[in-house]
């Protein structure tokens, strides 16, 4: 897909050879490796495909986090409050019930090219951990922007951790390049991804047992 960007550093990865030092080590490194990035595509391809138009571009990006599932999906699935981790959002209403069909009115914080975005719930499963949101409306370029986030049990360390994978689809501006597109709405997932790490391993450090109720 145009301006692919997947981030698939993790920590603990190389495994110390045994009889056979290093090149086990290597070896193992590079299994790991493999397995991991074959899970991914596996939930790439059952997830994240988006149908394209000639004017629309499309990404995926990969997030490890090292904080348990429940956490992370506790602050991934409030869609009445995504300020909770992402850092753009000064502040969130939720039109009606919390079903698939609800709006939220979402207000940007300044710094940039847009002011608000309204927002409609599209995809929302609590078991298999599936987020997806459509802007709608409000002021700024992302016009028939998609996106769909899932959340994935892994082990990170030896210890519980998640995958996060966010996709996205979304028309290419008058006067832009799919590339230049992509690039824009990749640097604001990635913030998000951070924001949502940094505070998904905060609350692991404080409550490392039960899920958190936001």
């Amino acid at each position: 897909m145009v301006g692919e960007s997947r981030a698939r550093g993790r920590s603990g990865d190389l495994v110390a050879g045994g009889d056979g030092g290093a090149e086990n080590g290597w070896r193992a490194d590079e299994m790991s490796l493999n397995a991991c990035r074959a899970m991914e595509s596996e939930y790439i391809g059952r997830h994240h495909r988006h149908e394209l138009r000639e004017n629309q571009c499309s990404s995926e990006l990969i997030k490890h986090i090292k904080a348990p599932v429940h956490l992370v999906w506790s602050l991934v699935r409030r869609f009445d409050q995504p300020q909770n981790y992402k850092p753009f959002v000064s502040r969130c209403v939720v039109e009606g019930n919390f079903e698939i069909g609800s709006l939220r009115e979402v207000n940007v914080k300044s710094g940039l090219p847009a002011t608000t975005s309204t927002e409609r719930l599209e995809l929302f499963d609590d078991d298999e951990h599936i987020f997806g949101i459509k802007i709608v409306g409000g002021d700024h370029r992302l016009q028939n922007y998609s996106s769909v986030i899932t959340v994935h049990p892994e082990s990170i360390d030896g210890r519980p951790g998640t995958l996060v994978i966010e996709s996205f689809v979304v028309d290419v501006p008058d006067g832009n390049t799919k590339d230049e597109t992509c690039f824009f709405v990749e640097a604001l997932i990635k913030c998000n991804l951070k924001s949502l790490a940094d505070v998904s391993e905060r609350l692991a450090v404080q409550d490392p047992v039960g899920p958190i109720d936001l």
